[in-house]
């Protein structure tokens, strides 16, 4: 038995060792379209990485802000993040690495244009991150081709229009941010619609904030497990009820600054919730109960709206910072400590 069990050991051992061999192998050598391509991709953006990048007989897996898988050896992740000086567009060349599952431009103000169609090539892509850019022009349809995606991040550009349908379409899509932007229209109905109806039941991010979209909430997003969800700053209006539930997953809400309108008496908060921002809206009825029950909620704000009746006492003695009455004020007739008691308005 421990003669059988000393030669499982070096079996595993020696594969293991063989893997790491070819691993190290494959990544000191460049696949010769991975390098031609990224070459014409330094080329678009003016040179910007040739002396490093062409220099001694570095294998590109080496480069500056590019990582291969270690088995394959192919590019897989592309990263330009708070490049002094980086400037252009976002080059077609990009299509060339057809290995690539995670695209990132990130804090690079010099770069500007429109996402190119040459990105929809990517047939392998996971991750989309192209933030504080100066990038423009439409968040476009040809993403919906991308199905491999898990996340989007166009947040904090320049980018106008409306949110495309066609990213309902994706099966694996989970993270949504598109924040700061110039966003108008209205939420796809289905957005999510993919991911709610599988068995893994992923939770669900969206960040639209400081936009400005209109329309409701969709019905279908009822059916979305969110963990996070911020449509703050937007003209959003109707019933956004459907986001709220006991048994949801969400962890932080923010709806503030909208024309949100709808009955708070009825909304339940999930337990594990630690973020309900609600301020500035046209929502009425009145603060619920079970609100004080919530254990982490740290941080609930419902000032500025139709509110009326009592605040619960269990949200005073709770670790919320909501304790302060500017997270109550300006509602129609809302009262209790941390506001003026009940008594004096009659």
């Amino acid at each position: 038995m421990k003669t059988s069990i000393s030669m499982g050991v070096f079996v595993v051992s020696l594969l293991s060792s063989l893997l790491m061999d070819v691993a190290s192998s494959r990544k000191d050598h460049c696949h010769a379209d991975d390098r031609a391509a990224l070459l014409s991709i330094d080329a678009a953006l003016g040179n910007y990485f040739s002396a490093r990048w062409t220099s001694d007989d570095v294998a590109c897996c080496s480069w500056a802000s590019v990582h291969c898988d270690p088995f394959s050896g192919r590019v897989t992740d592309l990263y330009f993040a708070q490049l002094p000086n980086f400037t252009g567009t976002i080059p077609d060349a990009i299509a060339g690495l057809t290995h690539l599952t995670v695209l990132e431009f990130d804090h690079l103000p010099g770069v500007s244009g429109a996402i190119p169609p040459a990105i929809a090539k990517l047939s392998n892509l996971s991750e989309l991150i192209i933030t504080w850019t100066s990038v423009s022009g439409p968040v476009p349809s040809f993403l919906g081709k991308l199905t491999q995606l898990t996340l989007l991040d166009l947040s904090f550009n320049s980018l106008s229009g409306e949110i495309p349908a066609s990213l309902a379409a994706l099966p694996y899509l989970n993270g949504i941010d598109i924040s700061r932007n110039r966003l108008n229209g209205a939420l796809p109905p289905l957005l999510f619609s993919r991911l709610s109806h599988s068995s893994s039941q992923q939770p669900a991010y969206l960040r639209l904030s400081h936009n400005n979209l209109s329309g409701s909430i969709p019905a279908e997003f009822a059916g979305v497990e969110f963990a996070h969800v911020d449509l703050s700053r937007n003209a959003f209006t109707g019933d956004a009820s459907p986001l709220f539930g006991v048994a949801k997953q969400l962890q932080y809400l923010d709806l503030s600054r909208n024309a949100f309108s709808f009955n708070l008496s009825g909304v339940e908060l999930p337990e594990q919730i630690n973020g309900a921002l609600l301020s500035h809206n046209a929502i009425y009825g009145g603060i619920p109960a079970q609100f004080g029950d919530v254990a982490h909620l740290y941080a609930l704000n419902v000032s500025y709206n139709r509110l009326c009746g009592e605040v619960p006492s269990s949200l005073m003695s709770g670790q919320s910072s909501s304790s302060d009455v500017f997270c109550f004020q300006h509602n129609k007739c809302l009262c209790g400590a941390p506001l003026p008691p009940c008594n004096s308005l009659i």
